[in-house]
């Protein structure tokens, strides 16, 4: 109760940011060191678009992969509208395609630049069961699947451009508070790799890869500080944003409560804060496996802090992954 009632009088936490302040302001101080090199996914639109451009607006390079290279062409031009000496790169990339990963994640390491932070933030949510071309349920192929194998072909360059410059690197899971309510039992790696048409629902897809983002941090973070890689990772709930997804979820409620549901959302400055925070400010240097809302830690569900659950959930990710990519046999 006291977090509802805090969210919604956009009272300040402890880091002196709360659900109203916006990515132009939490960024407006930080300090920042030698142009830092950013991927963010889903930059093209909503609050992956305004971290992109605040973010631009900040000296960050920015890197944008996008599946549709016009949006993002177009996205390039409004950063350099109001940024004219940002450095932004688009490469092509389908998030839902193991193929098209590997394929973007070689053409941009060939470029040789560094890279600083990763956002794992696009989204999608299906009503309709729908199947990628790998044959895996689209919304947890590309919410989930989809960035982890990215973090996986790019945590050695993260690790590697950490060592040589003394810079954190910094990778950040856009997840939801949609995801506590999934229960255990709803969360079965080949029931959401493959579900039935009958008993197929897009909230609990969503839901269900919204949770898989925060475990996949929270065992990526203990891995990483076991090889004491300069490498951080958080998840964040950016808050319910009047955003594409939203209206995607309209359907489920009628247009009188969207009306009045709609008055307590974020705007996308807002949505796009606590990623922003997360990426760029001191007060979070070193911090790994943590979850954050309003630019501020707190807590996930039970099950989102279960130790043998991400584990379990990183090794039958990672031994598909290298089966279907045919790459060398997967540690334990």
């Amino acid at each position: 109760m006291k977090e509802t009632l805090r969210y919604l009088a956009g009272l300040a936490g402890p880091s002196g940011y709360g659900s109203n302040s916006t990515a132009e302001q939490v960024t407006e101080d930080f300090p920042l060191p030698s142009q830092l090199t950013a991927i963010i996914t889903g930059a093209t639109s909503g609050i992956g678009a305004e971290t992109a451009r605040v973010m631009a607006k900040r000296g960050v390079r920015v890197i944008i992969p996008a599946r549709d290279l016009k949006k993002a062409g177009e996205m390039k031009e409004r950063i350099h509208k109001e940024s004219p000496k940002a450095e932004v790169i688009v490469l092509e990339i389908d998030l839902s395609s193991f193929a098209s990963i590997k394929r973007f994640c070689s053409e941009f390491l060939s470029l040789g630049l560094p890279l600083h932070i990763l956002i794992n933030n696009a989204g999608k949510f299906s009503h309709k069961l729908e199947f990628s071309e790998d044959k895996i349920e689209m919304t947890f192929a590309t919410n989930y699947l989809g960035h982890f194998l990215l973090t996986e072909l790019l945590i050695e360059k993260m690790v590697e451009t950490a060592a040589q410059t003394g810079i954190q690197g910094r990778i950040i899971n856009v997840s939801s508070v949609i995801h506590s309510w999934v229960k255990r039992d709803g969360f079965r790696f080949n029931q959401m790799l493959n579900p039935k048409k009958c008993s197929y629902n897009g909230t609990r897809a969503y839901a269900q890869s919204k949770l898989a983002n925060i475990l996949h941090a929270k065992e990526l973070a203990r891995q990483l500080k076991a090889r004491n890689a300069r490498v951080t990772i958080n998840a964040v709930h950016p808050g319910i944003v009047k955003t594409g997804i939203i209206r995607d979820h309209k359907g489920f409620i009628t247009d009188s409560l969207f009306f009045i549901a709609s008055k307590l959302l974020k705007s996308t400055p807002q949505g796009a804060s606590t990623t922003c925070y997360v990426g760029l400010s001191t007060k979070t240097e070193g911090v790994s496996g943590k979850y954050y809302a309003d630019c501020n830690e707190c807590s996930c569900s039970s099950m989102a802090n279960d130790e043998s659950e991400a584990h379990n959930l990183w090794k039958q990710s990672r031994a598909l992954i290298h089966r279907r990519l045919r790459l060398p046999a997967a540690a334990a």
